[in-house]
C-alpha cells in the first residue's frame, strides 16, 4: 500500500460514525476520540465479556477471564471492609509480573482508588520514596518487596497485602496474606462513580533530578490512550493486509508474551489493559530469559512479542529463532528505547514476513505519542512512525514558533493523554508542561511525509535497555561515598543494552577509593541496571562553564572517544 493509500486508511478510520472517530474541540484544545470507556474501570470491565476463556499463564497458574474478575471482585470487597479503602485513596504496588499484579490493579480500581505502581527493581531507598511521596495508605506487594521494607512498614504500621507467601508463614499486624482475602466470602462492593478529570495512577519516572517524579495522570487520560493503542492495531491491519491474512490463516490464536515490567506503560496499558479487552491470551514471564521466552513461544504458540531491544536482540540472535519454536510468532513490536539499524536489519531479515512495529511515547504522555508496524515499519524501520490521530507534534525551541519538516529541533506534543502534573511537584510540572504542550527533552524531526524521527535526548537521561536511568541520580549516590569530591555519569553506546552508565569519579587524593569501591558501594544502594559499566577514577577537577555546570562532552570526549 503506497503513501497516499495509508493516508486514505488513515482519514478513513477516524471519519464521522467510526469507532475511532477523532472530535477537534472549538476551542482550540487538542483532539481526542469520541467513543472511550467512561473509566480505567469501565475499560477494565469490558473484559469480563470473555468469560471462560484463558486469560493468564503464569508458571503453575492458569486464569480464565471469569477466573480473574471473580479475583478482582473479591479483593475490591475485601479492600474496601478491612481496610476502608475509599475513593481517591493511593494504593502502591511492588511486585514483579505475577497474576496478583494485574488483580490487585484492577481491584483498586474497582474501588475508585488511585493506584501507584512502583519500580519492583529498585531497592528499599527507591520502594520507600514512592511509598513516602505518594502517600500510599496501603501496599500490595510480594515477598522479596515485604523483605526489603520490612522495618520501615513495621515503623510506620502501613497496611499491607503480601502475595505467594507461604501458609503458615508468620505474619505482623499490619500484614495479610492475599490468598486469605481471596479465600474469604464475597462482600459486593458498589463500583464508585469517577469522572474523566479524576485522578487514576501515579507512575514513577527517572527525571533530571535524583529522585523518581510520580506521573500523575487521569481516568480520561488513560482512557484517551488505550483506544489510542487500538487504533494503531487496526492501522496496522488494513494497511498491512497481505501480513494480517497470513496471520488469520495460520490458525493460531492471539497470544502475547509479556516481559516487560507492568509498572512500565508499555506493559500495563499496551498489554495487559489492551490484552484484557480484546480477549488475547498473556503469558507472563516474571523476569526476562531468553531461554524461558523461547520455551513458552513454543509451548504456548504465542504469536506476538513485545520487548525492548535488548530482549529482541536476545531473541533474534538465538539458534532457536526461525526454527519450529517460533512458527506461532508473527508480531514482533520494539519499544523503550531506539533500536540500533542492525538490530532493524536483522529483524527484517529473520521474519521477514513477520508483523513488525515500534513507537515513541512517555509516561507522561501515558505511552502515546508515533508509531508504525507492518509495511509501514518495513518502509521506515529507523523512524518512530506516524504521531498518532489525536496527538500534535511541533519541532522547536518553543510549540509557537515550529521549524520547518527536516530540520531537527526539541519535540514538543500535545495530546488528551497527557500527564496532569508531577505529584507534589508544582514547578517541574509547569517547566515540561507549558500551555498544554509537553516539553519531551527530546531530540527529533518530522520528515516531509510525516514520519518522526528521534535523533538524540536534551534531557540529562541514560536508556539503558529502555530503563530511563537519571544522571543525577548516580552522580548523587557516588558523592555519598567518602573520599568522593564529585561525580559526572553520561551514556556511552552499547551493542546489546544501546547505552550504559559510563561514571567519573573525582576523588580526594590522599583518600581516593578504586573503581571497584565505588562499584560495589553504588550495587548496594540504587537497582542493578543503574550501577555503571565504567568508572574512572581522577584527581583532576572537572572542566566547567561560566555558570559552574560540569562539561560532560569535554569528559567523554577525553575518555570515551580519545
Amino acid at each position: 500500500m503506497k503513501l497516499e493509500q495509508w493516508q486514505s486508511a488513515w482519514q478513513q478510520l477516524i471519519g464521522a460514525g467510526s469507532p475511532f472517530e477523532v472530535q477537534t474541540p472549538g476551542d482550540g484544545g487538542p483532539k481526542f476520540f469520541r467513543h472511550t470507556a467512561a473509566s480505567v474501570w469501565a475499560a477494565i470491565d469490558s473484559g469480563r465479556i470473555h468469560g471462560d476463556r484463558e486469560f493468564l499463564v503464569w508458571e503453575q497458574q492458569r486464569l480464565t477471564f471469569s477466573q480473574f474478575f471473580d479475583q478482582v471482585d473479591r479483593l475490591a470487597g475485601q479492600l474496601v471492609e478491612t481496610f476502608g479503602l475509599r475513593k481517591g485513596d493511593r494504593v502502591a504496588i511492588a511486585m514483579r509480573n505475577q497474576p496478583a499484579w494485574l488483580v490487585a490493579f484492577a481491584a483498586i480500581q474497582r474501588c475508585g482508588a488511585v493506584c501507584v505502581p512502583l519500580n519492583s527493581w529498585g531497592l528499599r531507598d527507591e520502594l520507600f520514596h514512592g511509598l513516602q511521596d505518594s502517600g500510599a495508605s496501603l501496599l500490595l506487594c510480594d515477598e522479596p518487596r515485604l523483605q526489603l521494607l520490612a522495618n520501615d512498614l513495621r515503623q510506620q504500621g502501613l497496611a499491607t497485602v503480601v502475595a505467594g507467601l507461604r501458609a503458615g508463614v508468620p505474619l505482623e499486624e499490619h500484614c495479610h496474606r492475599l490468598e486469605d482475602l481471596l479465600a474469604a466470602p464475597a462482600l459486593s462492593v458498589p463500583v464508585q462513580s469517577v469522572s474523566a478529570s479524576d485522578p487514576a495512577m501515579i507512575l514513577y519516572t527517572s527525571g533530571t533530578t535524583s529522585l523518581a517524579k510520580g506521573v500523575l495522570s487521569t481516568h480520561g487520560a488513560v482512557c484517551q490512550a488505550l483506544v489510542a493503542l487500538e487504533f494503531q492495531g487496526a492501522f496496522c491491519a488494513v494497511s498491512s493486509p497481505e501480513r494480517i491474512s497470513v496471520v488469520i490463516n495460520s490458525g493460531y490464536a492471539p497470544a502475547t508474551l509479556m516481559a516487560v515490567p507492568l509498572f512500565h506503560v508499555s506493559g500495563l496499558h499496551a498489554q495487559f489493559l489492551l490484552a484484557l479487552r480484546s480477549g488475547r491470551r498473556l503469558l507472563l514471564m516474571y523476569k526476562w530469559d531468553v531461554e524461558k521466552a523461547l520455551d513458552l513461544i513454543r509451548d504456548e504458540q504465542c504469536t506476538q512479542f513485545n520487548g525492548a531491544p535488548v530482549m529482541m536482540q536476545q531473541l533474534l540472535a538465538s539458534p532457536r529463532f526461525g526454527s519450529s519454536d517460533t512458527a506461532s510468532l508473527f508480531g514482533l513490536g520494539l519499544g523503550g528505547a531506539a533500536p540500533s539499524s542492525s538490530l532493524l536489519d536483522n529483524l527484517t531479515r529473520r521474519k521477514p514476513e513477520a508483523i513488525g512495529g515500534s513507537g515513541y511515547g512517555l509516561t507522561e504522555s501515558n505511552g502515546i505519542c508515533a508509531a508504525h508496524g507492518g509495511d509501514q515499519f518495513v518502509y521506515k524501520p529507523a523512524s518512530a512512525g506516524w504521531p498518532l490521530p489525536i496527538v500534535d507534534v511541533r519541532i522547536g525551541d518553543s510549540p509557537d514558533r515550529p521549524v520547518p519538516a527536516g530540520v531537527s529541533g526539541l519535540i514538543w506534543m500535545r495530546s488528551p493523554t497527557l500527564m496532569s502534573e508531577y505529584w507534589n511537584l508544582p514547578e517541574a510540572s509547569a517547566r515540561t508542561l507549558c500551555d498544554g504542550w509537553l516539553d519531551t527533552g527530546d531530540i527529533g524531526l518530522l520528515d516531509d511525509e510525516g514520519f518522526l524521527y528521534i535523533t538524540d535526548r536534551a534531557k540529562d537521561l541514560i536508556n539503558r535497555g529502555g530503563e530511563k536511568i537519571a544522571a543525577a541520580e548516580v552522580e548523587s549516590c557516588a558523592c555519598e561515598m567518602p573520599g568522593v569530591i564529585e561525580a559526572a555519569a553520561f551514556a556511552v553506546p552499547d551493542d546489546v543494552l544501546g547505552e550504559v552508565v559510563f561514571l567519573v569519579v573525582r576523588g580526594e587524593p590522599d583518600a581516593t577509593p578504586g573503581s571497584e569501591a565505588v562499584r560495589s558501594f553504588i550495587a548496594q544502594r540504587l537497582a542493578s541496571y543503574k550501577v555503571p559499566a565504567q568508572i574512572h577514577v581522577q584527581h583532576t577537577p572537572f572542566a566547567r562553564n561560566a555558570s559552574g555546570k560540569t562539561l560532560k562532552s569535554v569528559l567523554k570526549e577525553l575518555l570515551v572517544t580519545a
